[in-house]
C-alpha cells in the first residue's frame, strides 16, 4: 500500500492528485506544519532524513521529491499509459523538460519572494527593520519580480502551442507544473495578464481527480 506523508499545504497534494488519476489506492498520513516557523515537523524526519514533504512509502521503498515520486508513480502504477508520453518522441521530451523546469526554474524565485516577503514582516529591532525592508524591496524589484515575470512569460508562449504542457493531454509534467503556477497565483502575481496559464490552472481545477485530491488532503490554502 502506498502511504503519501503529507504535510498541509505542500507540494504533496500533487502526488495525491496524480494517485487519484490513476486510481491508485493509497493512504495518508498527515503532519502539520509548525504555526509560527511554518517549518515540517520532526516527526517526518522519521520517514526520511531531510525530514521534508513530499514522501511516499510503497512497501520496501521510500521515495522523496516530488519529480521522483511523480515519475515512480507513472512508471509503475500508470498501466495505460495515460500520464507520459512515449520514450524517444518529441513530446516526451517536452514533458521530462516540464517535469523537471518545475522545480529546477519556476520555484526559485517564487521560494527567494517567499524568504524576502517573510523578512519585511519578521520581528527584528526597531533600528534594523528600515533596512532590512529597503534591502528586500530592492531585491525583489531588482531581480526576483523581473525573474517571476520572465518565467510566467515563457510558460505563457508555450501553452500557446498546445492545451497541455506536453501536447493535446493532461500529462505527469502538468501535474508538477501545477504547484508553481499556483503559488504564483497566489503570491507571485500571475493573473489575468496571462490568460493562457489562468485557463490552464482552470483546466486543472475543473477535473474530477483535482477536486477529489482537494477533499482527501485537507487544507490547501494556495488557493486562496
Amino acid at each position: 500500500m502506498i502511504i503519501v506523508h503529507h504535510l498541509n499545504n505542500s507540494r504533496s497534494q500533487r502526488v495525491i492528485w496524480l494517485l487519484e488519476e490513476l486510481g491508485v489506492d493509497y493512504e495518508i498520513k498527515r503532519y502539520q506544519r509548525d504555526s509560527k516557523t511554518m517549518l515540517a515537523p520532526k516527526s517526518l524526519l522519521k520517514v526520511h532524513p531531510l525530514g521534508k514533504s513530499p514522501v511516499i512509502t510503497d512497501g520496501d521503498l521510500t521515495i522523496a521529491e516530488s519529480g521522483a515520486i511523480i515519475e515512480y508513480l507513472i512508471d509503475r502504477y500508470d498501466v495505460e499509459s495515460k500520464f507520459a508520453p512515449v520514450i524517444g518522441t518529441p513530446t516526451r521530451l517536452r514533458y521530462t523538460y516540464w517535469l523537471h523546469f518545475a522545480e529546477g526554474s519556476a520555484m526559485s524565485p517564487l521560494l527567494m519572494k517567499l524568504v524576502f516577503d517573510h523578512i519585511e514582516k519578521a520581528p527584528m529591532p526597531f533600528f534594523a527593520k528600515p533596512i532590512a525592508k529597503a534591502i528586500s524591496k530592492k531585491t525583489k524589484a531588482s531581480f526576483i519580480d523581473p525573474q517571476i515575470k520572465a518565467h510566467l512569460d515563457y510558460v505563457e508562449s508555450e501553452l500557446e502551442k498546445s492545451t497541455w504542457l506536453a501536447g493535446g493531454r493532461l500529462t505527469g509534467a502538468d501535474i508538477q507544473m501545477s504547484f508553481p503556477l499556483e503559488a504564483a497565483a497566489a503570491r507571485g502575481g500571475l493573473g489575468e495578464n496571462h490568460p493562457k496559464i489562468m485557463a490552464f490552472l482552470k483546466r486543472i481545477h475543473d477535473r474530477a481527480g483535482y477536486k477529489r485530491a482537494l477533499e482527501r488532503g485537507g487544507e490547501y490554502n494556495l488557493l486562496s
